[in-house]
């Protein structure tokens, strides 16, 4: 099993992390009283929905994962976690306050390793980081999109269309954009080291999520602007369509029914913002019909949104020409960041198999011992009788072991106990063996 490792531009971007979460948390707050004191409550009362959701929903998906981990406190690896009983736990959650608590135990074993000599709190970290970034994918996808969605039609039916007003939504959208994106980071730390993929190939997964992403924002945001009842329809109906798909995929990511049909129903919900991995080998057929899928879509939305604005515009004054410009540039950005996806997958995107990522958890005697203790996988394989084993490699077998005890006690001294097994986020490496094979 490949040893994994937290680096510190993880611990940046984790602190980095946490203090967005609390100003998110802060400007949410601001925009409720912004709405409240300008008593646009049709507004307030979908924001409010909009994050009294994502938050129950995130939080589900946080306390399911705690309790699929084993509850026995001497099997936790931080003080932040063994501080609390499950029932309490599950009431922190209740609460709310997930989030945070996962955020803090991350923290604090960066924080341990920074100041102290720990032996091993590398793949812990990792491993509660990997949760952590999920976790904010779905919630991004289900607060940060629909509410920047609304905020675009709000601006579009009052006509406050300005460069500040316009910077604010690219950097929303970037914002949005940078999360998948560090979703992206966490799958890295499966790929052996080897085959590690270099910063240029995150800021081109950046940018054709960002060209994506903006691209059915705007044209949601056009279409909702002067047919706002529909607009809920339209979920409505894509998302149906889109959870069926999921369940044809046959997803199996959670430990338990009810969490896998939650699972793919927040999967739904996603692929109507943006595309992500959820079935075993190639999607190549599944992705082609998922952005078809999209790119009409979009045509459509700002096909409604140029025929509504033509004979009557009833908000905007804008030349029917110029909304016809407006309209064909959002098809345009969305075809653009396909053809940057392509090169991202031609020229960047590794394609391994799934024996040669992290995380492999088979226990086993003699090298598939090594194979959980070292970086390099055995040149051959085990079979299930040991008199199949060819007398030749298996005093290889004993040989290796040996020196691995040898260079062990070197290394730590007379009655050192043996190497830990590395914790490993099956959830996530489930979703990098989609990714990367």
């Amino acid at each position: 099993m490949g040893v994994f490792k937290f680096s510190p531009e993880d611990f940046v971007f984790t602190c980095l992390g946490l203090a967005l979460l609390l100003m998110d948390l802060v400007l949410d707050m601001v925009a409720v009283w912004s709405f409240y004191r300008e008593e646009d409550y049709a507004s307030l009362c979908i924001l409010l929905l909009l994050l009294v959701g994502s938050s129950v929903l995130v939080q589900a998906f946080s306390w399911l994962w705690f309790s699929y981990e084993d509850e026995d406190e001497d099997q936790r690896q931080t003080k932040v976690e063994k501080c609390l009983s499950p029932s309490m736990l599950k009431f922190l959650h209740v609460l709310q306050l997930g989030m945070y608590f996962r955020h803090a135990g991350v923290v604090e074993l960066s924080l341990c390793r920074c100041l102290s000599d720990i032996r091993d709190p590398e793949s812990v970290a990792v491993y509660l980081n990997h949760d952590l970034s999920m976790l904010r994918l779905i919630e991004t996808f289900s607060e940060s999109a629909p509410q920047l969605v609304l905020m675009l039609t709000i601006m579009l039916q009052s006509g406050e269309l300005g460069p500040v007003t316009v910077l604010k939504a690219c950097g929303s959208a970037s914002a949005i954009a940078f999360s998948v994106t560090m979703y992206h980071r966490s799958l890295r730390s499966f790929l052996p080291d080897k085959e590690k993929q270099r910063m240029m190939s995150s800021a081109v997964y950046f940018l054709w999520n960002l060209l994506l992403i903006s691209s059915r924002l705007a044209a949601l945001a056009l279409f909702a602007s002067v047919l706002p009842c529909f607009v809920f329809a339209h979920v409505f109906c894509s998302w149906t369509v889109l959870f069926f798909f999921v369940w044809w995929s046959e997803t199996d990511f959670m430990d338990s029914p009810c969490g896998e049909w939650l699972y793919r129903a927040t999967v739904g919900l996603i692929w109507y913002f943006d595309w992500f991995n959820v079935a075993e080998g190639r999607t190549r057929h599944r992705t082609l019909l998922y952005h078809g899928y999209m790119l009409v879509d979009i045509s459509l939305l700002c096909s409604l949104w140029c025929w509504k604005m033509s004979p009557d515009p009833p908000y905007l004054e804008i030349p029917p020409v110029y909304a016809v410009i407006t309209a064909v540039s959002v098809v345009v950005v969305y075809i653009l960041g396909l053809l940057i996806k392509m090169l991202y997958y031609r020229c960047y995107h590794p394609n391994l198999a799934k024996e040669e990522l992290k995380g492999d958890t088979t226990v086993g005697q003699g090298p598939t011992m090594l194979k959980m203790f070292s970086g390099d996988e055995p040149d051959f394989s085990i079979s299930s009788a040991a008199n199949e084993v060819p007398e030749e490699m298996h005093r290889q077998s004993i040989s290796l072991n040996e020196d691995l005890d040898t260079d062990v006690a070197d290394r730590s001294g007379p009655g050192a106990p043996a190497p830990d097994i590395k914790r490993c986020n099956k959830r996530m490496r489930k979703l990098a063996e989609n990714f990367y094979s």
